[in-house]
């Protein structure tokens, strides 16, 4: 008898999840449910959206075309329904649309969700989300060339919307809780670094304070963001960038257990037998800490999606973890952190810095190996730290090289995958 397995969620980690199914379990039956309007699509491609890099089909994940046709062509029931509630004991799940639909195999790959932050007058009219494509028509209607635009978080998910406002002309203002632009990304050196670059841009960041409240003002009833301090930002609209959660709502009132995502053993199975967990709704193994945490990031998404897919299928694959990895471009300033960016305990490190150049470099070790890093200006490099610290390669006499000359790093990457040197400064 053919296996059911239905995908909740038509995302990256769905998307995967559904074709690595199909492709080594063909005799199954695959239903993908996305609870939005559109085809599957990427939320990361939203800003280049906004910029007008792209349209609106430029963020499906597939087929710009025609989606339906691909999944159908590949045996994927993609219907566009919301899962309502779950019952574990019966192994079915109920739709909004009041169908009910059983499952031999159910992988939660629901994502994530926008955090609201407890500010009076967050849901006026004019301050959105930018979240799903219904967010993103409404921010590309009010931020016309001109417009004043207040954007409420600096990191990773905000610096990536501040590239698309900034290329659609707006005035924009960006208010960060932290100290530093990315805190979650980056140390005090690289996060100022990057307000300055983003200052001389013609920017006004603000860090270290918050939007208190925001309240329509004036004759013309414009939105007004006011400041810990008391003062008062105009603006046309208001962007919510402050952070998102895993969306598990669904699993409320089951017997599947949660802590900040769900929590799943090392073939991403959760504590109920044929329940599965993918993206940024699944707390999933760190490669670098070897505890299990959420990482909101798209490769960790497609990673889970097919590791997922295959245990569903009975593959029996082990998750080994995902690298923690984020490669941010802020108005043509690269930054990047890799694995334990912010130190191992009893661990070393070493950093330098070019500061006229925008250029900063930070290496942490444990033992032989190194376990993190930073970047701010590199952009030849990327592969190069991920793939030290994912090999897990002993540095041997590099290391000491290194902690003397972190620049090397090039140079120490081949002399430990083969016997020739490469003579370069990172930093030049």
């Amino acid at each position: 008898m053919a296996m059911r397995h239905v995908i909740v969620g038509a995302g990256p980690a769905g998307v995967i999840a559904a074709e690595t199914l199909r492709a080594v379990q063909p005799e199954s039956e695959v239903v993908l449910l996305g609870d939005e309007p559109e085809p599957p699509y990427s939320r990361m491609a939203l800003p280049y959206y906004l910029s007008g890099k792209i349209d609106e089909s430029g963020t499906y994940l597939r087929s710009r075309a025609n989606p339906a046709e691909h999944y159908r062509a590949l045996g994927i029931d993609l219907r566009q329904d919301r899962a309502a509630s779950l019952d574990t004991e019966r192994r079915s799940l109920r739709l909004e649309s009041g169908e009910k639909l059983g499952y031999d195999r159910l992988l939660m790959a629901t994502g994530a969700v926008p955090l609201s932050p407890p500010i009076p007058g967050i849901d006026l009219p004019g301050v959105l989300n930018c979240w799903t494509m219904e967010d993103a028509r409404g921010i590309a209607t009010r931020a016309a060339k001109g417009a004043e635009v207040v954007l409420m978080g600096a990191g990773f998910i905000g610096c990536i919307i501040l590239e698309s406002l900034v290329r659609r002309g707006v005035r924009l203002s960006v208010i960060e809780m932290g100290d530093r632009m990315v805190p979650r990304m980056m140390d005090q050196v690289a996060g100022g670094l990057l307000k300055r670059w983003c200052g001389e841009k013609g920017l006004q960041v603000h860090t270290s304070t918050r939007v208190t409240a925001i309240r329509k003002g004036g004759k013309n009833g414009r939105l007004e963001a006011v400041l810990e301090d008391g003062s008062v930002l105009p603006a046309d609209l208001i962007i919510s960038a402050t952070g998102v959660k895993p969306a598990i709502d669904l699993l409320k009132d089951s017997r599947v257990e949660t802590d900040f995502g769900v929590l799943v053993d090392q073939r991403l199975q959760s504590n109920i037998e044929g329940i599965y967990a993918a993206g940024d709704v699944c707390q999933g193994k760190d490669f670098s800490t070897g505890q299990y945490s959420v990482q909101a990031i798209q490769p960790t998404a497609a990673e889970h999606g097919r590791i997922a897919a295959m245990n569903m299928a009975g593959k029996s694959v082990l998750h080994q973890g995902s690298v923690n990895m984020n490669v941010l471009d802020t108005l043509g300033l690269i930054s990047s952190s890799f694995g334990l960016w912010d130190g191992a305990e009893d661990g070393e490190e070493v950093k330098t810095l070019n500061e006229g150049g925008y250029r900063y470099l930070n290496l942490q070790f444990s033992g032989d190996h190194l376990v993190g890093a930073q970047a701010l200006g590199l952009t030849n490099h990327v592969g190069v730290l991920r793939g030290l610290i994912q090999t897990r390669v002993r540095l041997g006499p590099w290391k000491q090289r290194l902690l003397e000359d972190p620049t090397a790093i090039m140079e120490a990457y081949l002399g430990c995958v083969q016997p020739i040197g490469y003579n370069a400064s990172v930093l030049a």
